[in-house]
């Protein structure tokens, strides 16, 4: 049966980093659920981390009833149905345009919430198009001659957000971007939200130039709370995707071995970004060690349901099973039920291997989701 396995010791080690990075820059760190949202491990973040954010209402509900904290909120529109609950449950909240902050202008002043707006400095390193945020055409945020010369009234905090999985140094450089194109704004601004991408917890990252910028932008504006939240980091190689290969198909000499997991379903990034994920044993190169090459074929009729050749050290046959690695982030939160194919458990597991909470899926949850 697949299954995707998250390991606590793992979460903890990575948070324990954030954490060290947080205190050292006295800054904020949350989690953004859009890259994970298991909320059976939520209370283990709550020993490391303040809060959470969110960019829906059920994220936000989320967040409220499993995290205990008031949910930092920002989302591209709000329905105007959800948003006077979204506002009764969000500590800070984010507006994409100064448009939707002037119409709902009588809900947040009456309620005292502490109102931001998205900002685009256009600049990010995030190559693919799918991913970058940073498009001065886009839809996500204002860009800087959309501003009025004075924030408006009762604006509080600014948000930004174009980094994926990016270094320091990006870090850094979007950093004098904002001070740049936005300083006049946060000298009267209460916090700077930095959104994610900041990915810290990977190796060879350089967490004490991050440590830096963020001082160093603290000390320039120490009015300012600093916030970031990203989602990758907090989760970085600290769960699987173990699965068991169904059949091996040969069609002139090409071997696919069908999997009973999905790369549309189960692992999209590996489509979309596109993102090639690493297999326990295996090389994704050709290499004299592993010389049996095979694609991997996912279970759904997508014919484009599939990953190019990766290398193995002996033939595979049905039955065999195969571990896909860094699969914690952006994987559940994304997963669909395409075609009915079964969604992998999900089990969050302590350092002895003990099974902590496990969610399993059947026939009545694909029932009710389809109607």
């Amino acid at each position: 049966m697949a299954q995707f396995t998250l390991f606590e010791d793992r979460i903890r080690q990575n948070l324990e980093l954030v954490a060290d990075v947080a205190s050292a820059a006295d800054v904020r760190i949350i989690l953004a659920l859009k890259a994970f949202a298991y909320w059976p491990a939520f209370p283990i973040f709550a020993e490391y981390l303040t809060g959470a954010t969110a960019s829906s209402l059920n994220e936000a509900k989320l967040i409220q009833q499993h995290f205990g904290k008031a949910p930092h909120v920002y989302a591209p529109a709000y329905r105007p149905h959800e948003f006077e609950e979204m506002l009764g449950i969000a500590g800070h909240l984010t507006f994409n345009s100064l448009s939707e902050l002037e119409r709902y202008r009588p809900f947040w002043e009456k309620e005292g919430t502490s109102v931001g707006l998205r900002v685009n400095p256009e600049y990010s390193p995030v190559e693919t198009d799918l991913y970058n945020p940073a498009d001065p055409h886009g839809r996500l945020g204002e860009t800087l001659p959309n501003l009025p010369a004075r924030p408006p009234a009762g604006l509080k905090g600014l948000h930004v957000h174009t980094l994926c999985e990016s270094t320091a140094a990006n870090t850094a450089t979007l950093v004098e971007r904002v001070r740049a194109q936005f300083g006049h704004y946060l000298e009267e601004m209460e916090w700077l939200n930095l959104g994610g991408g900041h990915l810290m917890t990977k190796a060879g990252y350089d967490i004490d130039a991050l440590i830096k910028t963020l001082s160093d932008l603290r000390a320039r504006y120490p009015h300012l709370e600093i916030i970031l939240e990203p989602g990758s980091a907090m989760v970085w190689q600290a769960g699987t995707l173990d699965c068991t290969v169904l059949d091996v198909i040969n069609n002139y000499g090409h071997k696919t071995a069908l999997l009973d997991v999905s790369f549309t379903c189960h692992m999209p990034d590996t489509l979309e970004m596109p993102y090639r994920p690493q297999l326990t044993g295996v090389s994704d190169k050709p290499h004299k060690n592993y010389p049996y090459a095979y694609r991997l074929g996912g279970m759904s009729c997508l014919a484009g349901d599939y990953l190019a050749d990766y290398y193995f050290p002996h033939p595979l046959r049905a039955g065999d099973k195969l571990v896909f690695e860094d699969m914690a982030h952006y994987t559940t939160v994304k997963s669909t039920v395409f075609n009915g194919v079964p969604h992998p458990d999900v089990a969050l597991v302590d350092a002895d291997g003990e099974e902590l909470s496990r969610r399993s899926f059947n026939y009545d949850d694909y029932e009710k989701r389809m109607g």
